[in-house]
């Protein structure tokens, strides 16, 4: 099969020949339709993880059709449609993963950047029937944090007001579109007033460009504060939220693209308006489960940025390099 492989850090992606895997007990092999960046797998080329080896099959976002199953599996599973969760061993607690979770695209893993990827049948969900492969596949990763940090962690209520941080990404993009169908009233900030309006026409009502000087003041003028927050960056921005958030709100964060620390905070602010700070990532299999429900129910359709072939996984992923994206990019297999 063909497969894209990482060589080493900061190597060039490059799709190289590679056995069909044989699926183990309890596994599905899956024949690719499309895959999807993350900017995990950004961060992986740039050796930004622990316990990464080469050469190594990244990617963790697919959809596919099942061909064959290992010992144990039921065999109607052959030919269906399905969807990956992108990760093994979550565990049985809601609250939090496994100490041996893991999530597909690095060592011992194989990713889903290749024409077919070993996975349990427990990673296994229905395609959407209203969604193409293009579409399907980029709701793995970024679909489920999003709605983890929306619904799990920030609990939002209808007609409530929600900020997105540095909507383009894809989780930021997920969570708007989530938000909106929940009936919220949806702000955001990016520093591209172009993603802005784009922001705009996928439902959000208003946003601010973070460059500017006065973003936080702007923002509260405009909403009269937030009742959940949903941030990617922290960064030195972050403890401006603080200023726009109402008391009982929830700050949700799930990532570190302005840096990976929370930068000094007035702890008065917090305790003293009843405010949580709450950290979250990825999902469980059953949020993963009641993501695509949500999804169909909705008939939400994912922001796809561009789609490249399988071969054209570099280029796909040196547009992430300024973050110029808006939406998701996708291999199509």
């Amino acid at each position: 099969m063909k497969a894209i492989i990482l060589e080493g850090i900061d190597k060039p992606l490059t799709l190289k020949e590679v056995e069909i895997p044989q699926p183990a007990e309890g596994e599905v092999l899956v024949q690719l339709k499309a895959a999807a960046l993350n900017r995990r797998d950004w961060w992986i080329t740039r050796g930004k993880y622990a316990g990464i080896s080469y050469p190594a099959i990244i990617g963790s976002d697919g959809a596919g059709i099942v061909t064959e199953v290992g010992p144990g599996v039921d065999r109607d599973w052959i030919g269906k449609e399905v969807i990956i969760y992108p990760a093994r061993n979550w565990g049985d607690k809601e609250e939090y993963q496994a100490n041996d979770f893991g999530i597909i695209g690095l060592p011992p893993y194989s990713g889903t950047f290749a024409e077919y990827v070993n996975v349990t049948v427990g990673q296994l969900q229905f395609k959407p029937a209203h969604l193409t492969w293009e579409q399907a596949a980029t709701l793995t990763v970024a679909g489920l944090t999003a709605y983890r940090a929306l619904f799990t962690k920030g609990q939002p209520k209808e007609g409530n007001t929600v900020l997105i941080t540095g909507v383009g990404g894809g989780a930021g993009t997920f969570a708007l579109q989530y938000a909106v169908a929940a009936g919220c009233k949806v702000f955001v900030t990016s520093g591209s007033n172009e993603k802005i309006e784009r922001a705009r026409q996928l439902g959000a009502l208003a946003g601010v460009n973070y460059k500017a000087q006065d973003w936080a003041e702007q923002l509260k003028q405009l909403s009269g504060g937030f009742d959940v927050i949903i941030d990617s960056a922290l960064g030195e921005g972050f403890s401006k939220l603080l200023d726009v958030i109402k008391p009982g709100g929830r700050i949700v964060f799930f990532g570190g693209t302005a840096g990976g620390n929370i930068p000094e905070i007035n702890g008065r602010k917090i305790f003293w308006r009843h405010i949580s700070i709450l950290g979250t990532t990825l999902g469980s299999p059953h949020e993963f489960g009641k993501m695509l429900a949500y999804v169909d129910k909705h008939k939400l359709v994912p922001v796809i940025d561009e789609v490249f072939r399988l071969a054209d996984a570099e280029k796909a992923i040196r547009r992430m390099d300024n973050s110029l994206q808006f939406g998701k990019l996708v291999l199509s297999i």
